[in-house]
């Protein structure tokens, strides 16, 4: 796609940016419609369009309640970000709407199956990818994609540096701008690379889809390296494949335990899914939270669950991405043994409970605690350190190795002199305190001396809050061996009948009783 003009030179801006709206408020009430007949019958799991359309136009129209219909609207249709995402979700209207009305596929979009269904389907996808970036970078109908944070530090500097304040950027410019950081074969891999990151398939590519991207394919040194494991060469990826599509393309190797595949999660964006055959020939599909897809793999492997991708004998070694995103090793150096030896407590032990060794460093401040203590901090809505107050853009695991005299200085395997920055400091200013205090006091000391130094605030108990969903930075990748194999098209078996779900009206905002979670889910 072009990039958007912004209307006829003639007709005011603030006119040409209220007819497209008013323009796609109708086509969603119109699609709406359309989907909702019950003999369509589609299924009630996410993706699910009588409730993603509901939710897009609900949006839109906060976003039109915020800016207004005037000048308000008219300087939001100046920017690119907003003009591309209504310019792009009208075609995808379109779209969906001829699916019902053309010659061709009027009759099979109704057929589970057919290749009119299938387009239903990954509309359906891109209609939920449109919804999420529409909801990150208009927040409350108000435009942030200018102050919007990327979960990764590395991506975060990256696109700051190269693209300012700007939410979104042609394909071109950001083939260009990536390029400088990490390069990347034009032709074939180039168009798999677009065809990854473009979520909502409008030819640009905005922060959010770059924020969804970087946090997928992890870590940043080697990015792209990653990509190409995971996406281009691994037979198990599957792009634009829902939950239920999951269960019926495993459903073929129901009699090979081990048999999976993977894909993005509809339900949770910068996360994956991963659909695999049991023991007893059961299909479920999980989430994994902590770690990344290739560690997932490797584990899963390892443990019996991923053997087979996609129904295959050959599995892809994924043990060179391991080599470049080794979990951060943070050393211990004499002086800091010392000085925690000399207060009765250890570097490596979380300075908030007392009780769990540190084991993650957020960014971009580098101060460790351990993730229970982090989790619980978040949980209270609170987005920056406990220690310096700094805004967090993400966090990364780590491991404290204990102090040894053969190791010298201290080192991180990235080759940075990582340091606890808020350990350091405190302790140091404890046993300035603590000399002072000791002995007789002299004529420079003082009877009532204050500590320096307050202790950080401690987070609110883990038990004492409702628990809720919490979506972690995922983890950091170079450029990979290009592949001329990346395109790989796999017919999908027939999905079985099921009686048509019952209709939401368009006002029911209430969420689908089927969503992907966290743990296990069984067919």
């Amino acid at each position: 796609m072009a990039m958007a003009p912004a209307g006829p030179a003639w007709i005011p801006r603030w006119i040409w940016a209220h007819r497209s709206l008013e323009k796609a408020l109708q086509g969603l009430t119109k699609l709406q419609h359309l989907v909702s007949q019950p003999q369509l019958g589609l299924r009630h799991s996410p993706p699910h369009l009588p409730r993603l359309l509901p939710l897009t136009h609900q949006h839109l129209r906060l976003v039109r309640e915020q800016h207004g219909a005037g000048a308000g609207l008219a300087h939001l249709w100046e920017g690119e970000g907003f003009r591309v995402l209504l310019l792009n979700l009208l075609e995808k209207i379109k779209q969906a709407t001829r699916l019902f009305k053309s010659a061709k596929d009027k009759e099979e979009v109704f057929q589970e199956g057919s290749a009119a269904r299938r387009k239903l389907t990954k509309l359906s996808l891109i209609f939920n990818h449109m919804l999420a970036e529409l909801q990150a970078l208009f927040p409350n109908g108000q435009d942030q994609g200018s102050t919007y944070q990327l979960s990764k530090q590395e991506a975060q500097v990256f696109w700051r540096e190269t693209w300012k304040e700007r939410s979104l950027v042609s394909w071109s410019e950001f083939q260009k701008g990536l390029q400088q950081v990490h390069p990347i074969d034009s032709g074939p891999m180039a168009i798999a690379l677009r065809s990854t990151i473009d979520l909502t398939c409008s030819g640009h590519i905005s922060i959010f889809e770059f924020d969804v991207f970087t946090r997928l394919f992890q870590p940043w040194p080697t990015l792209l390296k990653n990509w190409t494991y995971l996406a281009v060469t691994h037979p198990g990826y599957m792009a634009f494949l829902t939950y239920d599509e999951v269960k019926a393309r495993l459903q073929a190797y129901v009699n090979r335990p081990g048999s999976y595949i993977f894909r993005l999660s509809c339900t949770q964006l910068g996360q994956w899914a991963i659909g695999y055959v049991t023991a007893d020939g059961s299909i479920l599909q999980t989430i994994p939270q902590k770690k990344s897809l290739f560690q997932a793999l490797m584990d899963g492997y390892k443990e019996g669950f991923y053997l087979y991708p996609d129904g295959k004998n050959v599995n892809p070694d994924l043990a060179e991405l391991m080599e470049g995103s080794a979990q951060n090793q943070i050393q211990v150096s004499q002086e800091q043994f010392e000085l925690y030896c000399q207060v009765g407590s250890t570097f490596q032990l979380c300075k908030i409970c007392a009780e769990n060794n540190k084991d993650v460093q957020i960014r971009p401040c580098g101060h460790l605690l351990c993730r229970e203590c982090l989790k619980t901090w978040q949980l209270s809505e609170t987005h920056t350190c406990p220690f310096c107050r700094q805004e967090i853009w993400g966090h990364e695991d780590v491991e404290v190795n204990p102090f040894s005299p053969k190791k010298g200085s201290p080192t991180a395997k990235d080759g940075s002199d990582e340091e606890d920055l808020e350990d350091v400091e405190m302790v140091l200013q404890q046993l300035a305190l603590m000399r002072q205090t000791q002995g007789t006091a002299g004529p420079n000391s003082s009877p009532n001396l204050e500590p320096v130094l307050q202790p950080p605030p401690v987070p609110p108990r883990l038990d004492l809050l409702q628990q809720s969903s919490m979506t972690l930075p995922v983890p950091d990748y170079q450029t990979g061996s290009p592949s001329t194999h990346w395109i790989r098209r796999r017919p999908l078996p027939s999905l079985p009948q099921e009686h048509p779900p019952s209709l939401n009206s368009w006002n029911t905002s209430a969420a689908s009783p089927f969503e992907e979670g966290n743990g296990n889910h069984s067919s």
